[in-house]
C-alpha cells in the first residue's frame, strides 16, 4: 500500500505539471519539449500507478468497484489526492 500511494502522490504530482505548466509553455511560449519530458514521466507513473492499483486490489481484496474508482480517478486532476486520503488508508 505504501508504494501505491507514493506513486500515486506522483502520477497526481506530473499531471497537474503536465497540465498547469508543460501544456501552456508548448501552446504559449512555444516550447514543446516540455510536454516531451514531463509527458513521458507522467506516462511511466500513470501505468505504474495502474499495476500497482491492480496488485493491492487483488491482495486487499478490494471490491471491483473500490478498483475501478482507483483507476477512475487517476485522470481527473487531484484525483489521486482524493483516493489516497478516501481509498488507500489502511
Amino acid at each position: 500500500m505504501g508504494r501505491l500511494r507514493a506513486v500515486g502522490f506522483l502520477e497526481g504530482v506530473s499531471f497537474l505539471v503536465l497540465l498547469g505548466i508543460a501544456m501552456p509553455l508548448k501552446y504559449l511560449a512555444g516550447q514543446p519539449e516540455a510536454v516531451r519530458m514531463v509527458g513521458m514521466a507522467h506516462g511511466v507513473l500513470f501505468v505504474l500507478y495502474v499495476l500497482l492499483v491492480l496488485q493491492v486490489s487483488i491482495a486487499q481484496s478490494w471490491s471491483w468497484r473500490k478498483a475501478l474508482l482507483a483507476l477512475a480517478v487517476s485522470v481527473v486532476p487531484f484525483g489521486t489526492f482524493w483516493a489516497d486520503k478516501k481509498l488507500f488508508q489502511e
